[in-house]
């Protein structure tokens, strides 16, 4: 589904993106993790397309989107269904409306129809009924659920979460989690999840790639990153601090 070669960016002279390379194959739940400030949401702004990288490719079902502009972009971001970092919902709109708002952005669809989508989405994550309430009369993790509902009610084929459990406890971001699973599940869509949840995350992922000094370290499943001889990668898994930082 998405192909990156050789993606470099850098602000200034900080070079953050130094030669990325990762396939991201369909149908999966693909998690990138690595330190804090090490790129991990540069990397995934310019497989949305709000940022250019420098030099590189990206590749989207064999369609290089790193050139693409005006309508031709926003062609291939309709395919796209965005959990931003922190949710990212207008405090003005009532969750309803805030899980409405791409559908009456980028899709030509009845009233009758927006509402009826709405209320399936928020439904589908447990949030039946609560669409007539404001973002802020509702819990961190409600706010999480109408942001993942917001994502998918336009039914795109990808996915991508900017660490979606920040600030949750345990329990919350065990929550989510089954939440993402359980609709991955039903409707198959290829996804690719920024997080620093170690360990939760190894119970959710088809695929984990680290991203260290603006490369990918490794990759694989859960399985071979947490048996990884690789001393990056087994330091940042229990937790120890990097001997470069």
């Amino acid at each position: 589904m998405i192909a990156v070669r050789g993606l470099r960016k850098a602000f200034g002279s900080q070079q953050v993106l130094r030669g990325v390379d990762l396939e991201v194959p369909t149908g999966t739940i693909t998690i990138i993790i690595g330190r804090s400030g090490g790129g991990k949401s540069v990397f995934l702004r310019h497989l949305i397309g709000l940022l250019r990288p420098d030099s590189g490719t990206i590749a989207v079902d064999g369609m290089e989107i790193t050139r693409l502009r005006g309508r031709a972009l926003d062609a291939v971001r309709e395919r796209y269904g965005v959990v931003f970092q922190g949710g990212a919902l207008f405090d003005s709109m009532t969750c309803g409306d805030n899980v409405a708002f791409p559908l009456r952005e980028k899709k030509k669809v009845t009233a009758d129809e927006v509402a009826r989508r709405v209320e399936e989405a928020l439904e589908q994550v447990g949030l039946a009924g609560v669409g007539r309430k404001y973002p802020a009369e509702i819990s961190g993790g409600m706010r999480k659920r109408v942001a993942i509902a917001r994502a998918l009610v336009t039914e795109p084929e990808i996915v991508f979460f900017d660490e979606p459990t920040t600030g949750l406890d345990p329990v919350l971001v065990n929550a989510i989690h089954s939440v993402i699973t359980d609709l991955h599940q039903k409707f198959h869509f290829t996804a690719v999840m920024v997080s620093h949840e170690i360990p939760e995350i190894f119970r959710i992922a088809d695929r984990v790639a680290m991203l260290h000094e603006g490369r990918i370290a490794a990759v694989g499943t859960p399985e071979e990153i947490q048996a990884s001889a690789n001393p990056v990668v087994a330091r940042f898994i229990r937790g120890e601090p990097d001997e470069s930082a």
